[in-house]
């Protein structure tokens, strides 16, 4: 039986991407302290990589909003597993960080994370609501447009 949040999901659409593994010497999530801090995400998406460059430069703020909410697809994907597939698990949103590869001149680095921060308020309701940073950077890996990490209460 699906739970309240896959419910939710199921509602607005959404159908969460299988996690990726780590590229690198790291795991995708650590649990403690009641709480899971999920690895930076990028845009991964069905069939390889998306929206790969800057912004100000190759893309536009609501591409890289596009981006950003990808990113928080994959978070949602990742705390899942974390969660032991029951994301009603997961009790709140802590908080997100958000980098956005970007020219210097470049400054809607908010309006960007608000793909990531909308869609977890979607998603999780008031308990959706967090914390958050977004920061311009002059490169991200592998060329994509955003990065995003998470830290989620778990129960």
């Amino acid at each position: 039986m699906a739970g309240t949040i896959e419910s939710r999901l199921a509602e607005l659409g959404i159908d969460l991407p299988r996690p990726t593994a780590p590229a690198a010497n790291y795991v995708p999530y650590v649990i403690g302290g009641g709480l899971v801090f999920v690895s930076g995400q990028v845009t991964m998406g069905d069939g390889g990589l998306k929206f790969r460059g800057r912004l100000g430069e190759d893309l536009s703020v609501d591409e890289g909003y596009q981006a950003a909410r990808l990113c928080g697809l994959n978070l949602i994907a990742q705390a899942r597993e974390a969660a032991g597939g029951d994301l009603d698990r997961i009790r709140r949103v802590v908080k997100l960080g958000g980098f956005v590869n970007c020219t210097p001149g470049f400054t809607d680095h908010p309006k960007v994370m608000n793909g990531a921060s909308d869609l977890m308020v979607e998603v999780f309701g008031e308990a959706g609501r967090h914390a958050r940073f977004a920061v311009g950077a002059p490169a991200l890996p592998l060329g994509v447009a955003v990065e995003v990490d998470g830290v989620f209460e778990v129960g």
